[in-house]
Parts: C-alpha cells; structure tokens; sequence
C-alpha cells in the first residue's frame, strides 16, 4: 500500500532540498563548501579511535606528508591533531583542468574517553597513516571486582 506513495513523497522531499535559482545555491555552497549532499561537515583527518584495557587508539589518514609537517599534542583530555600540507610545485606547462586533492592547514581536536599517562603517549607514522598510542591511567584502568560468596 505504502509503495505507490513513494514517488509522490520522495519528489516532495527532493523539492525542499533543491535550491529556488542559482543565487541560493552559490549562498549554499558558500556557506557550507565541504557539505557533501547534505552528509554534514567533513572533518579532517579521518580517524579511527579503538580502546582496550590499557590504552586508547587513534589512527589518522594523512596521505601525502611527512611526520615533520604533524604537530600531536594533548591538552585538558583532547588529543590534538595538526599541520599543514603544502601545495606542490605547479608546473607552468601543464593546464589543470581540475585540482581536487586538499591542500591548507588542518587541525583536529579528539576527546579522550578516560584520563591517559601524557609522558607515556607514543606516535608512529608509516605509509600515510599515524597511530598514536595513548596508555591509559591507573584510575581508568578497569579493575575486575570479585564477587564473595556466602
């Protein structure tokens, strides 16, 4: 039954989104240039965050750079990600036609889920990917309680 509702509520909702003229949609662009198809904000870099009994794992997508253009540092819980990727030499004799890799300054703030020892932090770069290890305290390690019987 619902079926044949479909296409009358789905036209509906691409109506709403599409913008009235051009105007509205280069004020939309403008607005929100990293807004891919209503997907929201794009943060970068990627990251994976994984956590065990004694450390919390991030894993960070930076493609292209070198470990000396990271900047990792850990302030009030918030690991902190940042750096630059520069422009590589453009050569004069080629035309672009598109250039869609990114280039510019990124910063990335990443909650901790529990309190972490800072002189323990290690950080590996390889292959584009760094993986920070970040040990976590005495106090947010998990202790097993045992149970007593009567």
């Amino acid at each position: 039954m619902l079926r044949k509702f479909l296409p009358d509520i789905r036209k509906r909702s691409l109506e709403t989104q599409r913008p009235s003229n051009f105007f509205d949609l280069m004020e939309s662009f403008w607005r929100h240039p990293f807004d891919v198809h209503g997907a929201g904000e794009l943060e970068y870099p990627s990251v994976n965050i994984s956590e065990n009994d004694k450390e919390v794992k991030v894993k960070a997508e930076l493609p292209g750079l070198e470990a000396e253009d990271i900047d990792i540092s850990l302030r009030n819980n918030t690991l902190i990600l940042q750096g630059e990727k520069k422009f590589e030499d453009e050569e004069t004799k080629d035309n672009y036609h598109r250039i869609e890799r990114s280039y510019g300054r990124f910063y990335r703030a990443i909650p901790l889920p529990v309190e972490v020892e800072a002189e323990k932090i290690k950080a590996k770069y390889k292959k584009g990917v760094l993986e920070v290890t970040l040990p976590k305290s005495e106090q947010a390690q998990a202790k097993k309680i045992e149970i007593q019987s009567s």
